[in-house]
């Protein structure tokens, strides 16, 4: 299976190349961004590109792809709703509409988010899940992952200094969480399984709540 990764300088991106590094089955992996992930794989090749609402300049990059696994996301925290939906949104939207034009029914799985809701009352919930609408209707076998708490394992790290400092501060307290709430909680490198098994062999529903992915 041939990939596509996207934000895998982020926190769960950092997880998920490393599981699609350390996979048999995951014979290349393409990462596209705008920084260096800085790692060094027979498997890895890397695109620097600057425009997220315009891939047709790589467009040729997204044929022979199996599946995209895309983990780029940001918090919305201090953000307006036109900012949010730009990299929310438009972002990912653009880079499934070039992979579908590129190579239609191969995978898209999507970090949403858990409480993504279309209809609801947050901004960053009606974006999201605007966002898996779209993704939805496109000639893709789409997967829509709502993942709860995640925490961060084998060195990966948040870029979000405060969001550090919320995992450096739960982290002991995790085996608790796991304990108390096994169904809830998941590891960055467990994620990664779980969108590459999902890639690589699909799933019975399309939107996958925290307990969905976990089962995976």
């Amino acid at each position: 299976m041939k990939v596509i990764v996207f934000g895998a300088t982020g926190m769960i991106g950092q997880g998920v190349l490393r599981e699609c590094l350390l996979d048999p089955e995951v014979e290349g992996v393409l990462v596209i961004g705008r920084t260096p992930t800085g790692q060094r794989h027979g498997k890895l090749r890397e695109i620097r590109h600057d425009d997220f609402t315009d891939f047709s300049p790589i467009a040729g990059e997204f044929a022979g792809q199996d599946a995209c696994l895309f983990c780029l996301g940001v918090s919305s925290l201090g953000m307006s709703e036109q900012d949010y939906r730009r990299v929310t949104y438009d972002y990912t939207i653009a880079a499934a509409r070039t992979l579908a034009e590129q190579n239609p029914g191969s995978a898209f799985v999507y970090i949403s988010g858990a409480g993504t809701d279309s209809a609801g009352r947050s901004m960053w919930a009606r974006v999201k899940g605007e966002t898996e609408n779209a993704l939805l209707a496109l000639p893709l076998k789409a997967y829509m992952l709502r993942p709860g708490y995640i925490q961060p394992t084998h060195g990966t790290r948040s870029k979000t200094s405060w969001y550090r400092l919320a995992y450096a501060v739960m982290r002991p307290l995790y085996p608790v969480l796991r304990r108390l709430f096994p169904r809830y909680v998941i590891t960055t490198d467990e994620l990664g399984r779980a969108m590459i098994a999902i890639a690589e062999h699909g799933a019975q529903k399309h939107v996958l709540e925290a307990s969905d992915i976990n089962a995976l």
